[in-house]
């Protein structure tokens, strides 16, 4: 069992979209549904301070909220492209094969035979499954790696390595 790093104060929330309706309202893109409730506290990127959450409506896939001090079409318009955190507080906690998205970025990724594929630079949620992107080895250029059994060996944040299978994911040694 690896020991996990200690997750950061703020949790990433989700992305300000576009507007919706005059009242200060928006969508959320990239939404973490469980960290969106009314009444929540986040913090738009740039912000000393957190706002709240006045209003919550849409679904889980496309979450409408309206925060506090956002009043008109014009002020969520000035949001928009904004990251939102939320409290690690505020956060459920992670089963045995979740990880926190910082715990997974900067490691280095390699084939179950120790070729070297690369570098996470973010993850990224797909509508089947979240997805590593990885960057760094110029002859496989940018890869996304599923993050399902089949196709992650094994994860270490703390040794900062992920491992794959390259024979699921068919990736040919490229020399």
């Amino acid at each position: 069992m690896t020991q996990r790093s200690a997750p950061p104060e703020r949790v990433f929330a989700g992305t300000v979209g576009k507007g919706h309706g005059l009242d200060g309202s928006f969508y959320v893109v990239a939404a973490v549904p469980a960290l969106l409730t009314k009444g929540a506290a986040l913090w738009v990127d740039g912000e000393e301070e957190p706002r709240t959450v006045e209003r919550r409506a849409g679904t889980d896939a496309k979450p409408i909220l309206r925060l506090s001090g956002s009043t008109d079409r014009t002020a969520a318009d000035l949001l928009r492209g904004k990251s939102l955190e939320a409290s690690n507080a505020d956060a459920p906690p992670l089963g045995d094969d979740e990880y926190w998205a910082h715990e997974l970025v900067g490691c280095a990724v390699s084939a179950a035979d120790g070729r070297a594929l690369g570098e996470v630079v973010e993850l990224m949620g797909l509508p089947s499954c979240e997805v590593l992107v990885v960057r760094g080895v110029e002859a496989f250029g940018e890869l996304l790696i599923p993050l399902v059994k089949d196709a992650i060996v094994e994860i270490d944040p703390a040794a900062r390595k992920v491992t794959v299978d390259a024979e699921f994911l068919a990736l040919d040694d490229p020399a």
